[in-house]
């Protein structure tokens, strides 16, 4: 890997993974295609204790957001209130009353998909699509995020990075164990890492998984404070990853990260090229800024780390990105 070419590398990457054409010129699902009825009827065989989890963050003011690229944390406001139901003036009859609240918030502020119209290659949107075609001011008129809606529910997969790798700055694997583990910033987990990690794990990764990726860095941040959270230096994803993301046929992958893969970046100059190849070339479903703590910290506790997962989009037509509150169950 050059990485003083970002630009050679993610052409290569691209025509290397693509899937333009895999799934017929008109789909509109990527690599969900990968997950199938028999895989979620897998997925759900593997609910034993009834146990579940939510892997969202919270979404209210107190989260990561810093205002890049105008991307700010949920305002909640209330529109009815116990208070105006007490003076009287909801106008409803026989002393019933109510409260009603709305919230504004950029749909990838927290826990969150990015859709298939989230990222172009050259121009180039998911399957070979003209960006000015697929994305206009009306949303994504192809690929919005509603078409996954009914889909995303079936195996999950924990690759509890964190843990098995532990600290590059000496920390043994049982002593990162022992303490939840986290990577540093700027750690590239490449396939022999997750490789490794599905090993130590007990777990095979493979066509239609759903798979989830644990750094600790949203532990360190809600420890130390959010500080670059949002878009600074965090562990991630190699860009060399990009071969094992193709070739296990995974369905979607996720992680507790706000960018997904390694920060900074692997190349000079160079801005998110794993997500220039895996989203508009490979179709790929990536998820970010998951809460993935309290699952792991039950995984490691009982030595299983698959689980039926379902992690639907909001159908919010056109959006090229949803918040989500994933729920895993063991």
């Amino acid at each position: 890997m050059n990485r003083h070419d970002p630009e050679g590398a993610i052409a290569e990457a691209a025509r290397k993974y693509s899937n333009w054409g895999r799934w017929g010129e008109d789909d509109v699902l990527g690599t969900l295609n990968f997950l199938d009825e028999a895989k979620r009827r897998e997925g759900a065989a593997l609910v034993r204790r009834g146990v579940s989890f939510s892997l969202s963050q919270s979404f209210d003011m107190n989260g990561p957001q810093k205002g890049w690229r105008r991307r700010t944390n949920p305002v909640h406001t209330m529109l009815d209130t116990g208070t105006d139901a007490a003076v009287g003036n909801q106008g409803f009859p026989h002393g019933i009353g109510g409260a009603d609240d709305v919230i504004a918030m950029p749909l990838q502020c927290s826990t969150q998909w990015d859709g298939l119209g989230h990222i172009f290659d050259h121009g180039k949107a998911w399957n070979g699509r003209a960006a000015e075609k697929v994305v206009t001011s009306d949303g994504d008129l192809v690929t919005g995020i509603e078409h996954m809606a009914p889909y995303v529910a079936g195996r999950g997969v924990l690759l509890d990075a964190g843990r098995v790798i532990g600290d590059r700055g000496g920390t043994s694997r049982s002593s990162a164990a022992e303490s939840g583990g986290e990577l540093p910033d700027g750690f590239a987990l490449a396939e022999e890492h997750l490789t490794a990690t599905a090993t130590a794990h007990g777990v095979t990764v493979g066509r239609g998984d759903i798979v989830l990726v644990r750094t600790g860095h949203l532990a360190r941040a809600r420890r130390d404070g959010w500080g670059d959270y949002a878009g600074g230096p965090a562990p991630g994803l190699s860009f060399t990853s990009a071969g094992w993301l193709h070739g296990t046929e995974i369905a979607a992958i996720a992680t507790d990260t706000w960018g997904f893969e390694v920060r900074p970046n692997e190349f000079e100059g160079a801005f998110q090229p794993l997500h220039q190849v895996v989203i508009p070339n490979m179709g790929l479903l990536i998820g970010e800024m998951w809460d993935l703590d309290a699952l792991a910290a039950d995984c490691a506790a009982d030595g299983v780390y698959e689980f039926w997962l379902t992690a639907a989009p909001l159908p919010i037509t056109g959006a090229v990105g949803s918040p989500v509150n994933p729920i895993a169950v063991k």
